[in-house]
């Protein structure tokens, strides 16, 4: 079997206006390539002709130097779960994301492909002139200077979904909820070399847009998910211990205020609130220790059971 070089993958949910239109303009720049290239699509559960639609132009615009892939899901996954799939079939040494819309040009691919060629693992997307709604554009860019701060990451662009990555940066990556809106981040918490382009951004012409305001709770909340995992993932008892001896502080101060009340004031215990302050923040302080200490235990048990070690080599030189 011919080794392929690259793989697009592409998810979608009811795209039947765009996915004919894509698949040519796709066909188009990887025959101009010299290189081996399959295509993966991956249906996330179309209620729509979408499946039926690329199932014809595929069978019809075959090329033999261009590999196909229909994963069609029992249901709505959803895009991180679709991405997933497409990963986990994916054959080539490069992959390369793409959504379904027509947002993003296919024409970029070969662009991001001579910047990884400079030596980086992965090459991301940014989308320096968007073309999308005002208000879009403004929590989007929110979102990137959040996650600039949060995780020190220099790049632009998180959310955009053109990006080139080498297989072994993403086929261990573990992708759950909707985590895919920040793989860029988990890519370069990974170790990845990243660069980063300018790509051509296009307003949506057919089709409606995924994208709705609860999407901005749950990267919210993936941000907070990705931060505890990444800096304490391997030790809990470090923010669980931290948490615990700042209660324990804190109560311990309202002790020394109840007790210069008692002594110098004559307030007696039972009529001061501050003693209750300082027994409530005692126990709290004791209880977020006790958590650490099993969540240290959980981690430990699960990589020891796993197998799984807590560091990843990138080279090994013997001589």
């Amino acid at each position: 079997m011919q080794k392929v070089n690259l793989t697009v993958i592409i998810p979608f949910k009811n795209e039947e206006q765009n996915l004919v239109k894509l698949n040519k303009q796709l066909l188009s720049v990887l025959s101009k390539m010299s290189l081996t290239a399959e295509i993966i699509y991956v249906d996330d559960g179309s209620t729509d002709k979408s499946n039926d639609v690329i199932k014809r132009e595929i069978l019809a615009r075959k090329d033999q130097n261009t590999n196909f892939i229909l994963i069609t899901l029992r249901k709505n996954f959803g895009q991180t779960a679709a991405i997933s799939a497409g990963v986990e079939n994916a054959s080539g040494e490069l992959i390369s994301f793409l959504d379904a819309d027509l947002q993003n040009d296919p024409a970029d691919i070969p662009r991001f492909l001579e910047k990884i060629k400079q030596g980086y693992d992965a090459v991301f997307g940014w989308r320096k002139e968007r073309k999308d709604a005002s208000l879009r554009s403004f929590l989007s860019q929110i979102a990137n200077r959040i996650i600039n701060i949060v995780f020190s990451y220099p790049y632009h662009d998180v959310g955009c979904s053109a990006r080139i990555v080498k297989k072994e940066f993403v086929e261990g990556l573990e992708l759950f909820g909707e985590l895919h809106r920040i793989m860029p981040v988990l890519i370069y918490l990974k170790g990845a070399k990243v660069g980063e382009i300018v790509v051509k951004h296009k307003g949506r012409s057919a089709g409606k847009s995924k994208y709705g305001f609860e999407r901005i709770v749950k990267t919210i909340i993936d941000i907070i998910t990705v931060k505890f995992l990444s800096s304490y993932g391997t030790r809990p008892a470090y923010v669980f211990g931290t948490f615990g001896l700042g209660s324990i502080f804190i109560g311990g101060i309202a002790l020394l205020g109840s007790a210069y009340k008692k002594i110098f004031l004559g307030v007696f215990v039972h009529r001061d609130p501050l003693f209750l302050i300082a027994i409530f923040f005692a126990f709290v302080g004791i209880q977020f220790i006790l958590m650490g200490l099993l969540a240290e235990l959980q981690v430990r048990t699960y990589f020891g059971s796993q197998n799984k070690s807590i560091y990843e080599i990138k080279n090994k030189e013997e001589y």
